[in-house]
């Protein structure tokens, strides 16, 4: 998949990266997380999804992040071209969400930072 075809939708309180305009869930897990980049952070789920669900044919990522509450609640899934076993993949999502090693690796790699005015 190239760079260049993936969507980025926003509005005041949400990002969302997507492979497929309109937007939609076939599948989908849920999950908070501290206020951290919008942008970033789902572009990292975004990449992790994709490597853990590349062998799902015609599937299409999708990561959704609001801000909410001084967090942000990512939603991650996507589409499916055709019957997929949907309990199975749900049950991937969240497991890809709750990872501790890569939700600290995705929340140094979208943290806020500092813009220096040297």
């Amino acid at each position: 998949m190239s760079r260049k075809n993936w969507h980025i939708l926003r509005d005041e309180t949400s990002v969302t990266v997507t492979r497929r305009v309109p937007a939609a869930f076939d599948v989908s897990a849920k999950t908070l997380m501290p206020a951290v980049g919008r942008r970033r952070l789902a572009q990292q789920i975004r990449q992790d999804l994709w490597r853990e669900l590349r062998g799902l044919r015609g599937f299409a990522p999708v990561v959704k992040v609001e801000s909410k509450d001084g967090q942000v609640c990512v939603t991650a899934g996507g589409t499916v071209r055709g019957a997929f076993p949907r309990a199975k993949t749900k049950g991937q999502i969240e497991d890809l969400l709750a990872n501790p090693q890569l939700r600290a690796r995705w929340s140094a790699c979208a943290a806020h930072r500092e813009v220096r005015h040297d």
